[in-house]
């Protein structure tokens, strides 16, 4: 095997991602559901490159590092590494993924400064949109969509996921209109992370990742909100598998 292939493994809560770089530039990325043990899937997709350096990051990252010989960065190292690699520019990220949110500020070379992270709930996170588009009898793609088309938003005060698809199925019952629900949601996601990004705002681009990121919806609402731009890479969910892929030395 080339010694300039390098990989990177993010292992989420609720997706595994696999970035494989081959000369600093992607060669290869896997991403599937993280079931109660990936290990077998990655181990699997890693030895169609034998020999490659590997850096683990994510909620299963010390899993992965006790099976196999790889390095470990957390997954904020890992995600200021990738939002600088794909945006030297970039002094903010925001990344929203399938159980957790983080804000994460950048030095002006690369690195982080500082970060917010919540995770004390599922509140305005991608396991979030899944129950509330559930309960609204949405799939993802059509949850967003139909939202965007909402004339104007209601409002859903609870953030924790089950007492706002209580709330949810409660403003149905009444005869409420789902798309004005919809984007009630979608609102309160915006709301959730804002105090976040505000406390570390600094000039300078930001970048926007993680699953939720492939939500027009929410990108659409938090450039609105911040009333500045944000960049959305290609692949958003993949910034801190390529961060670790990116750190092995």
């Amino acid at each position: 095997m080339a010694p300039d292939v390098r990989i990177g493994v993010d292992v989420g809560s609720r997706t595994t991602k696999i970035v494989v770089l081959e000369g600093g530039t992607i060669a290869r990325i896997h991403l599937f559901d993280t079931s109660y043990d990936p290990f077998p899937t990655v181990w699997e997709k890693l030895n169609l490159w034998p020999g490659a350096a590997v850096t683990a990051t994510g909620y299963g990252r010390r899993m992965l590092a006790d099976r196999l010989d790889a390095r470990v960065v957390t997954e904020i190292k890992a995600c200021a590494a990738g939002a600088h690699h794909v945006r030297p520019g970039s002094r903010l990220v925001v990344d929203i993924g399938g159980q957790d949110a983080k804000v994460i500020r950048l030095a002006a070379g690369g690195g982080f400064e500082d970060f917010e992270l919540n995770e004390r709930c599922a509140a305005g996170t991608g396991r979030f949109l899944e129950v509330m588009a559930r309960a609204l009898e949405y799939d993802l793609d059509e949850f967003c969509r139909e939202a965007m088309k909402a004339d104007r938003s209601v409002g859903v005060s609870s953030m924790c996921t089950v007492f706002a698809e209580s709330e949810v199925v409660a403003l149905l019952a009444a005869g409420e209109d789902r798309r004005r629900i919809a984007l009630g949601i979608y609102h309160s996601i915006v709301e959730r992370v804002y105090p976040m990004i505000a406390r570390l705002d600094v000039p300078g681009d930001l970048v926007f990742c993680g699953g939720v990121a492939l939500s027009r919806c929410v990108a659409s609402l938090l450039k609105k909100k911040l009333k500045r731009d944000i960049v959305v890479p290609p692949n958003p969910q993949i910034l801190s598998a390529l961060g670790a892929a990116l750190l092995n030395p």
